[in-house]
């Protein structure tokens, strides 16, 4: 075998041996690679179900507000009660029915106020005397005016005056509608029924649904009270 022959047949084996290698470490290097990637691929799969999970979880806690403050505001109180008191006596029946009925309360004031000389029912011309013995006066009311938007019942009290209603629940009544709303008279007085004055108030009104009124003296108990309103 000549030198050239032999060096020849060195490299071819060398050549095998380097191929044979390559081929070994490629082959090594392929079939892990896959698995990763797979193992890599399904963990994010399962990361992002949870994450969607959690995510719609918020999202249904908030809609449940959103129907809550959907809903209607509980409404408000639906009765009143108006009251004339030139001495104080009225107004504390008038408050007593207010507390029973959880109603609101309006109190006509005059715009000039009611002295006791113009209180004296025995002076001829007192201003009582002289308003009272005209069916067409009408006192000016100093208070502000009521809105009764809501309000379904009106109780409504005055003293009796010379067995009527004081003419400045005739200016009352006359200023507002009272379409929808049930109205009920009441009255105080030492001795005095409440007479004509509640038909009175609807003939002037000319609105509204006018139940039969009743009288009360100063000491009217709240059992009374209740009583009476348990009856209507």
């Amino acid at each position: 075998m000549t030198k050239q022959y032999r060096n020849r047949l060195i490299l071819a084996s060398l050549a095998l041996i380097l191929l044979l290698v390559l081929s070994a470490c490629g082959s090594a290097g392929s079939v892990p690679a896959e698995k990763p990637q797979q193992t890599t691929e399904g963990a994010a799969a399962q990361t992002e179900a949870p994450a969607e999970t959690r995510a719609a979880a918020p999202a249904d806690t908030q809609a449940a507000p959103e129907s809550s403050a959907a809903a209607p505001a509980p409404a408000g109180k639906d009765t009143l009660v108006v009251y004339f008191s030139a001495t104080g006596t009225t107004r504390a029946v008038a408050e007593k029915i207010a507390a029973i009925t959880n109603a609101d309360l309006y109190e006509i004031k005059a715009a000039q106020k009611y002295t006791d000389a113009d209180l004296n029912w025995h002076d001829s011309s007192s201003r009582t005397t002289r308003e009272q013995n005209d069916k067409n006066a009408r006192p000016e009311i100093g208070s502000e005016a009521v809105s009764l938007a809501g309000y379904t019942t009106i109780y409504i009290g005055y003293p009796i005056w010379w067995g009527e209603e004081p003419r400045i629940l005739d200016t009352f009544v006359e200023s507002y509608d009272f379409d929808g709303v049930t109205l009920i008279p009441f009255c105080t007085s030492s001795s005095s029924g409440i007479g004509r004055s509640g038909r009175n108030l609807a003939e002037n009104a000319g609105s509204g649904s006018w139940l039969d009124g009743r009288r009360f003296g100063a000491g009217a108990s709240e059992s009374e009270l209740r009583d009476w309103i348990s009856s209507l």
